[in-house]
């Protein structure tokens, strides 16, 4: 039975999507624990800008030479050629993998020799100490590239069978390393016991998807012949990792820019970021890997109906839960943030300056989890030029908001001064822009991306979540006099309650408006509760 749930096979693209969803859940509740760890026992002062500092450049490395392969290149000609012939697959599966492991090896050495001269330039305004920490703590983590390069191969392997349950474990244990760290390994090393739990979840992040890869077909071949599948391969990576190096440069400005602001400033933003990326995790992710292999397939059998039809779908899904997800994240951020992080050393000031970021990205939830589906859709139409150029502009863009909104270098004395806030808004402009120019350029690609049913769904969802959010407003501070917001618990019964009484508002209302996505999730969910055990036990994953 365990075996069978493990690696059976999504039929559908919502039934891959609530696997993810429910997966994703797990391992950004993980991350919240993590987060509330880290901010609890360091606060938003030097350590923990420290720490994510170190994370910058092992992030670029892993970003430009594993998820370009993956997304923009692996998948999509590993899809095509496990229709046609597995072992073709499997041999291409194994070239890019050997590949992957000696480059890496490579750059990360290299990289890790010349730490010091690279953090020196990208954190100006770390010294003396803090500057040593980080760049012990980055020297470390240069071996999490190497292990997670690799586990992302199985995990595109996984994708591309859809098998997402494995795949989506994978964070979870990634997660649960990193709080080991925290918990465990920093009692014995001190702030490098947070570099050594993110080892440990890399490894963990691998060894739980070696198995169902091994039970799908993959062996290990030591494959070193370039020949045209993998030429393919690289010929779509590049562009994609051009275009991802633009989006890695653009977070080393911000934090290069972070570093000049004051202290805990980068701490604040990747600690807003973190809880803003739970939604977008949830559903918009989700989805957009759900969708990929069948959007993949739909491009190659050139069947531009349903591979409208799929989008169309996957958007309005990814909308209905996300429009009113943003709504509840501005209305209640000051109680999302001293819930799940105000402990310890994490001050009413830490929690203020977060709750500020955290609105300011709120305004481009929507735009940050289409975005992601729009990049696959034209991946899937083995496009990744297209998403460069758009995402170059937009990353320029953001860089110049960014000085502009915190009056850094060229505007010192003339820009707005927003602190470490302005380079969330500066983010999430950029992020509206790079949806709206990815969804223009896709629809001239198409044709007609079936505006018409979206944006009568948006229609819907949008007055929903309006009054949502009035009742959700007003239940806050009818429920503050109650219970307060001098404690814990206070706070926490004040988001609890108004959230929820907000949310069954938004069901209401969805239904009243007779919403097809409403009436779809409903559905689901009396599906769910309702279901034969013994249908459960007997088809498993075959079902969704």
């Amino acid at each position: 039975m365990i075996k069978k749930l493990l690696n059976g096979e999504s039929k559908t693209i919502t039934g891959a999507a609530i696997i993810i969803a429910v997966t994703s859940l797990t391992s950004r509740f993980l991350g919240i624990i993590r987060d509330r760890i880290l901010a609890g026992q360091f606060g938003a002062g030097d350590t923990l800008d420290a720490y994510y500092a170190a994370f910058r450049i092992p992030d670029l490395v892993y970003n430009l030479l594993v998820l370009g392969a993956l997304s923009a290149g692996f998948i999509p000609v590993f899809t095509a050629l496990i229709e046609k012939n597995k072992n073709e697959g499997w041999q291409l599966a194994n070239r890019v993998l050997n590949i992957l492991i000696v480059a890496l090896a490579i750059l990360c050495g290299i990289f890790a020799i010349f730490t010091p001269q690279l953090m020196r330039w990208i954190t100006p305004g770390f010294n003396g100490e803090k500057l040593d920490i980080t760049i012990n703590l980055t020297r470390i983590m240069f071996l999490s590239p190497l292990i997670l390069g690799v586990s992302s191969l199985f995990g595109g392997i996984l994708q591309s069978f859809k098998r997402f349950l494995v795949f989506s474990l994978a964070p979870i244990f990634y997660n649960l390393g990193i709080i080991f760290g925290a918990l465990v390994l920093v009692n014995f090393f001190g702030v490098y016991g947070l570099a050594y739990g993110v080892i440990i979840g890399a490894l963990l992040h691998l060894l739980v998807q070696i198995p169902t890869s091994i039970y799908l077909g993959w062996r290990p071949q030591f494959l070193w012949d370039f020949n045209k599948d993998l030429k393919k391969v690289f010929t779509m990576m590049v562009p994609r990792t051009i275009g991802l190096a633009v989006s890695q440069l653009n977070l080393v400005v911000i934090t290069i820019i972070a570093t000049l602001l004051s202290a805990g400033s980068l701490a604040v933003f990747n600690l807003a970021n973190n809880l803003q990326y739970f939604p977008i995790g949830i559903f918009g992710i989700s989805f957009a890997i759900a969708a990929f292999p069948t959007l993949s397939a739909l491009a190659i059998k050139e069947n531009k109906n349903d591979f409208v039809e799929s989008f169309s779908n996957t958007t309005r899904q990814i909308l209905f839960f996300i429009i009113p997800a943003s709504a509840l994240f501005l209305i209640l951020r000051a109680q999302i943030v001293r819930v799940i992080l105000g402990s310890g050393a994490f001050t009413w000031e830490d929690t203020i300056l977060t709750a500020d970021c955290l609105a300011m990205f709120s305004i481009s939830l929507f735009a940050q989890s289409l975005t992601p589906l729009l990049i696959r859709g034209f991946y899937a139409l083995h496009n990744a030029i297209t998403p460069f150029l758009i995402s170059l502009f937009c990353a320029i863009l953001n860089i110049a908001l960014s000085l502009y909104f915190t009056g850094t270098w060229f505007f010192s004395g003339s820009g707005l001064n927003l602190g470490v806030a302005g380079l969330a808004l500066a983010f999430s402009i950029a992020q509206i822009l790079n949806f709206a120019i990815l969804w223009v350029f896709l629809k001239f690609k198409i044709g007609s991306l079936d505006e018409k049913r979206i944006i009568w769904a948006v229609f819907k969802i949008s007055i929903a979540t309006l009054i949502m959010g009035i009742v959700t407003q007003f239940m806050k501070f009818g429920i503050e006099p109650f219970f307060g917001t001098s404690t814990f618990l206070g706070i926490f019964a004040q988001g609890l309650i108004a959230g929820l009484v907000g949310i069954a508002v938004f069901i209401i209302v969805g239904l009243v408006l007779r919403s097809a996505e409403m009436f779809t999730f409903v559905d689901a969910i009396k599906r769910r509760l309702f279901k034969n055990k013994a249908v459960v036990g007997k088809e498993g994953l075959e079902e969704l």
